[in-house]
């Protein structure tokens, strides 16, 4: 199923309502069965089944008639379900820079930007070797959006994937790329290559010296 298509049904089902609701402020059992029209014990059930998949967590408690009421909030995973302007906003944001930046500029500034991200992720290198790096690097991709795969051919380690975090701007400006080649080069400590196809959908590829 496509994840639009995933999110679409997640959002119109009653966890999906829950959900929303629960993004506007966090709510207890009797304020989400009021407002939904369901039961206590079908409002419990859901919550249980949101928690466990990480996506709502108990917030606090409010005051009851008889005792305390656990009230229930959003999580961080759950805000990747709502959908996003990010695409159209990037793309405007990169034309606006574009225009006031050099080629050569607009490069130096995509590798500025992986720089600043490796340098968030600097205390988790310590005393670590080549290979353990590696696997950060790829870790931290794929926490970043990425879907990557680690391909060794005649010798050379070669970075996969086709599911790119930067995919709404590559097609129409490739130099997005050197963000990630520019955080891979200086998590792993050894140069990167990157050599991603920039099509619809794009396929990254990344070459480790």
């Amino acid at each position: 199923m496509k994840p639009q298509r995933w999110r679409e049904r997640m959002l119109d089902s009653t966890r999906g309502q829950i959900l929303a609701l629960l993004r506007v402020e966090s709510c207890t059992v009797n304020e989400l069965a009021a407002a939904l029209k369901l039961t206590d014990n079908a409002v419990r059930a859901h919550l249980i089944s949101l928690e466990r998949d990480g996506l709502i967590q108990r917030e606090g408690s409010r005051p009851g008639l008889r005792r305390p009421h656990a009230s229930y909030g959003l999580t961080a995973d759950a805000e990747q379900i709502f959908p996003k302007a990010y695409g159209l906003l990037l793309n405007h944001l990169m034309a606006s820079i574009s225009k006031r930046l050099s080629s050569r500029e607009l490069r130096a500034s995509m590798r500025e930007v992986g720089r600043s991200l490796a340098k968030e992720h600097g205390d988790q290198l310590t005393k670590k070797s080549r290979n353990e790096r590696l696997l950060v690097a790829l870790d931290l991709l794929k926490r970043l959006g990425g879907s990557v795969v680690l391909h060794q051919i005649d010798g050379k380690k070669f970075i996969r994937g086709k599911s790119c975090p930067l995919v709404a701007i590559t097609a129409y400006y490739p130099d997005a790329c050197l963000i990630v080649e520019t955080l891979l080069t200086e998590i792993i400590g050894v140069p990167v290559k990157e050599h991603c196809e920039h099509g619809q959908p794009p396929s990254c590829c990344f070459e480790v010296s």
